[in-house]
């Protein structure tokens, strides 16, 4: 999945095989800078991979479009497929690392493919960017030194927004958790049971669910059962719409409240008439009024893919956003280090000052204590209108 071109050709390639721009004779005989980028390709959360791919590509443009780093260096980003696969997200890992000699790792929307890296790139001294999984012990891994960091939402955080979201547009006071039987829920169960805790309501129940379920009707029985008053949905998109049909089958209207894995792949089209019933969580729009940023990543988005038309054809927009933010503040780590060493890299992450971003500006993103720079402040809620996925109004 690599290839090599001229600096002439890299600027017209496809999304996500290697950027540059033509610039001085001296720059193009420079190494270039290696990103990787360990995502789902393929299957049914490839959605998730493709808008990640998109926002660190236009990222990547701009970078080397204002020469590279380091003096000139140009930044290529090379891929692999990890199938939403931990063991195969670990065989990918390894090969960026060991093999392409990738500077920095990005990751993609599987919690459990992360999760299995974390130990890896923590051992081979290599940054690693998290841009989708949310699970709270990617960054918060107990390593020291630890090479994890994320631009992207946070478990332990995201549950307090649900549930006081729930809570504040649906008048919850018993609702249900409808959990993926992995790593990702299991971080999901632990912070929405403190956060209902927190926010003085009683869960109504837990039910979880595999990836390939295929009827969710006994889970949602007992949670209905149970009198829960609100769904809370943690899933990728392939069970979050077996979940939304089950409710259909069943004439259940209960609300839906979702964590975003239902963005990461063909949720609207697996889930039918009812995906648009469901409120879930994003770091970011393209919708409304945009700062500078917002503005220019858009027009960039609109002239390099034709099907990006307006704002709402950039989906996921979460992937695009965190991407995007995520390369421009690895950029800004090499800089800092003045070198792709990993431990100069991680001290040039913890030595950024104010970066004025997409999703936000960001003021001392990672300390020692926090590799996370977003935050409960950073989190929209959205929902489906058809394809495109739309801020909730009211």
């Amino acid at each position: 999945m690599t290839l090599r071109f001229s600096r002439r050709q890299a600027i017209v390639l496809p999304a996500g095989i290697a950027v540059g721009s033509l610039v001085g004779r001296s720059v193009l005989a420079a190494e270039p800078v290696k990103v990787g980028l360990v995502a789902a390709l393929s299957g049914q959360s490839a959605k998730s991979g493709e808008g990640i791919t998109r926002g660190l590509t236009i990222a990547i443009d701009e970078i080397n479009a204002k020469g590279g780093v380091l003096g000139g260096r140009m930044l290529e980003l090379i891929r692999r497929d990890d199938e939403s696969n931990p063991a195969k997200g670990q065989t990918a890992a390894r090969e960026l690392i060991d093999k392409e000699g990738v500077s920095v790792l990005f990751g993609g929307i599987d919690s459990p493919v992360s999760l299995a890296i974390v130990p890896i790139v923590n051992q081979s001294h290599v940054p690693f960017m998290g841009v989708w999984a949310a699970a709270t012990n990617v960054t918060r891994n107990g390593a020291d030194p630890n090479y994890c960091f994320r631009v992207s939402a946070v478990d332990v955080l995201v549950d307090r927004a649900l549930i006081k979201y729930a809570m504040t547009k649906f008048g919850a006071r018993k609702p249900g958790l409808m959990l993926v039987n992995n790593g990702w829920g299991e971080s999901n169960f632990s912070g929405l049971t403190a956060a209902a805790e927190a926010a003085g309501i009683k869960l109504a129940g837990t039910e979880k669910f595999d990836d390939k379920d295929a009827d969710m009707t006994p889970q949602l029985q007992r949670l209905r059962e149970a009198g829960a008053d609100t769904i809370i949905l943690v899933g990728n998109a392939a069970p979050g719409a077996q979940v939304m049909k089950a409710l259909q089958k069943s004439a259940w209207t209960v609300p839906v409240v979702s964590h975003w894995g239902i963005s990461g792949g063909r949720f609207p089209e697996l889930a039918g008439s009812w995906a648009g019933r469901v409120h879930f969580v994003q770091t970011y729009s393209f919708f409304g009024p945009q700062n500078d940023v917002g503005k220019r990543v858009l027009a960039a988005l609109m002239a390099k893919y034709p099907d990006v038309k307006g704002p709402g054809d950039v989906t996921p927009p979460v992937g695009v956003a965190n991407a995007y933010d995520a390369m421009q503040l690895t950029a800004l780590a090499i800089t800092k280090a003045g070198s792709t060493e990993g431990p100069k890299m991680r001290e040039g992450f913890l030595a950024i000052d104010d970066y004025q971003g997409l999703i936000k500006t960001y003021t001392k993103p990672f300390t020692n204590e926090n590799h996370d720079a977003l935050n409960e402040n950073d989190y929209v809620m959205v929902r489906y209108n058809g394809e495109q996925i739309e801020p909730v109004s009211g």
